[in-house]
């Protein structure tokens, strides 16, 4: 079933416009009493097509539920900018995964370094491959990828979660299933680029309440870590 996303839902009179409404006239060649689903806010609007016209779709409502692929523990993920490939792909993949958030932060061991207007450029690109994401795996909501931040905004950041992960190879972390996730609401996860964290950053973000954990022996490329430790994380919080 077709899936649409909004920020805002008037339950009473659902509609499609602009670009989604010719979609569904025009793409898909959908017709009256086909269904489709709205998302908003975490919830799934099952409807019934209504009418179609040439800049609208009017739709019935027919079920409201809560989205079921969505997590139960939000996941910000503090992604260090890879080269712009690698990072659409971490996107994508991530939220597939059921992150909530993806943050592209610049570190000392970035090799793609970005300025912040030329970032700003490629951020509506981002985002589209993450809507894209969404809706193909099913989502209720459309993960927000936020503008670049440096280190230091990352570490304010992450004073809202409520637990904070960051993978460092070096000695001194513990396994994945030794970190204490029971009551955590909102986990933020750090990942490096290319050329991972430098003692430095590590040691501020273990000072700044995040705990180091190490993925094993092998040495993961930037885009494979992430992916490989939401699918931990997702699976210890019983939401895999």
């Amino acid at each position: 079933m077709p899936r649409f996303f909004t920020n805002n839902i008037d339950e009473e009179n659902i509609t499609l416009t602009g670009s989604d409404a010719n979609h569904v006239g025009r793409s898909l060649r959908m017709r009256p009493g086909e269904e489709v689903t709205v998302c908003c806010c975490g919830y799934d609007y099952r409807c019934n097509i209504r009418q179609i016209t040439a800049d609208c779709v009017f739709l019935d409502l027919i079920e409201k539920v809560r989205c079921a692929a969505e997590p139960a523990v939000e996941v910000t993920l503090f992604q260090a900018i890879p080269k712009l490939d690698k990072l659409e792909y971490i996107i994508q993949k991530s939220v597939e995964l059921g992150v909530s958030r993806i943050v592209p932060v610049l570190t000392r061991r970035c090799i793609s370094r970005p300025d912040q207007k030329d970032f700003a450029k490629k951020l509506p690109r981002l985002q589209k491959v993450a809507q894209e994401a969404a809706k193909q795996s099913g989502r209720g909501i459309i993960p927000e990828v936020t503008d670049m931040v440096n280190f230091g905004q990352m570490l304010e950041m992450m004073k809202s979660l409520d637990r904070n992960i960051i993978l460092y190879e070096e000695e001194g972390g513990c396994r994945f299933g030794e970190t204490d996730l029971e009551g955590a609401k909102s986990v933020g996860l750090i990942v490096g680029s290319e050329g991972g964290f430098d003692q430095e950053e590590a040691l501020k973000a273990v000072a700044n309440n995040a705990q180091r954990v190490w993925l094993g022996k092998r040495i993961l490329r930037c885009e494979t870590a992430p992916i490989s430790a939401l699918s931990i994380l997702m699976f210890l919080t019983n939401n895999m």
